[in-house]
């Protein structure tokens, strides 16, 4: 499809990395009914963190911005994967967790990063409801993990 998905990527500037391995008892991605639940991910290329630390203190919102772009870049991965993109009806929820130092309550912009990927990667059906939320610490001292939930054919 000429203006699907993979497509949408392509004109992003955005290749489909790997499947990022589980770090531990789960798989990446699993299917129920018309709805795939996508693991927590992190924003991890070629097998390595791409950044530790609090945001708000030594990550900054914008780098965890960018961050959160590549858990949703890992999030479709896993997603094409299990299902293959075209079969995407809806991004229905996303789940941001962000390390946060104390004081920092930028959580939503944050999360914005991956929340703008999903609708430029599948216009209006990337469009859904979210939530951001900051915690003390994430797995492997991540600044960001992201979870979703998406309807499928």
């Amino acid at each position: 499809m000429a203006n699907g998905p993979h497509a949408k990527l392509a004109e992003l500037g955005l290749t489909l990395p790997e499947v990022v391995p589980p770090v531990a008892s789960y798989v990446p991605a699993v299917q129920s009914g018309q709805h795939v639940y996508v693991s927590g991910q992190l924003p991890m290329a070629e097998g390595k963190l791409l950044a530790t630390g609090k945001v708000g203190a030594g990550v900054s919102a914008e780098q965890a911005k960018d961050l959160a772009q590549r858990c949703a870049l890992n999030a479709i991965a896993a997603i094409d994967a299990l299902v293959g993109l075209e079969n995407v009806v809806k991004i229905v929820k996303l789940t941001g967790f962000v390390a946060s130092a104390p004081g920092f309550t930028g959580q939503p912009g944050v999360m914005n990063g991956a929340s703008d990927l999903f609708l430029a990667v599948f216009g209006e059906a990337g469009r859904h409801a979210r939530s951001a939320v900051g915690v003390a610490e994430l797995p492997l001292d991540a600044p960001v993990e992201v979870e979703l939930i998406v309807e499928v054919a």
